[in-house]
């Protein structure tokens, strides 16, 4: 440091007084036992969920939900939309805040990919007025459900699985699923 330098150092620090030589500073751990590991996940889930709160269309009561992805045939969606895909799994977001079941849709289609299921069953609820909570749930639900690319298609639920409360989710066949299908298949075609 030369003479200039230090020169602006002691006029920087000439108001500055030292700490006292007996005073530390304690940290405390918290009270409460956190589990580390499930609040690590959770701040994982809440950075990786990509599906959006933002402006939403609000799909009148009376309209159907259902949706078929881009190269899926007709004949998926009419498959879906008369139960021959029977549902593997299902989740149940009736009378809970948007932003809870935003969470549980995310979670519930990842695990479903990661156990390689193929067919959902997500109950959403039906309201009796379009600015309903059920029918806003329920529109966020379609919205949310065609922001995922592993969804293949969606569609109102048979009155037997919940009717117009609730829906049908095909997704697509995972990496594992694909691989089993190609080895099984390769046998007899050789």
């Amino acid at each position: 440091m030369n003479n200039e330098d230090k020169g602006f150092f002691e006029q920087e620090m000439a108001d500055v007084t030292p700490l006292a030589e007996g005073q530390q500073t304690l940290y405390f751990k918290p009270q409460d036992p956190i589990d580390k590991r499930a609040r690590r996940e959770a701040q994982a889930l809440q950075l990786e969920n990509f599906l959006s709160t933002d402006f939403l269309d609000i799909i009148a009561c009376d309209i159907p939900l259902e949706y078929k992805g881009e190269g899926i045939q007709q004949g998926v969606l009419d498959k879906l939309r008369h139960g021959h895909y029977a549902p593997q799994a299902s989740l149940n977001l009736l009378r809970r805040p948007v932003e809870t079941c935003r969470q549980e849709l995310f979670r519930f289609i990842l695990q479903a990919e990661k156990d390689s299921l193929r067919s959902l069953l997500i109950v959403h609820g039906r309201g009796r007025e379009d600015q309903s909570h059920p029918n806003i749930v329920r529109s966020y639900v379609a919205k949310w459900l065609a922001q995922f690319e592993q969804v293949q298609a969606f569609c109102r639920a048979l009155p037997r699985d919940g009717g117009e409360g609730a829906c049908y989710v095909t997704l697509r066949k995972s990496a594992v699923a694909k691989a089993e299908n190609f080895e099984r298949h390769a046998k007899h075609s050789r």
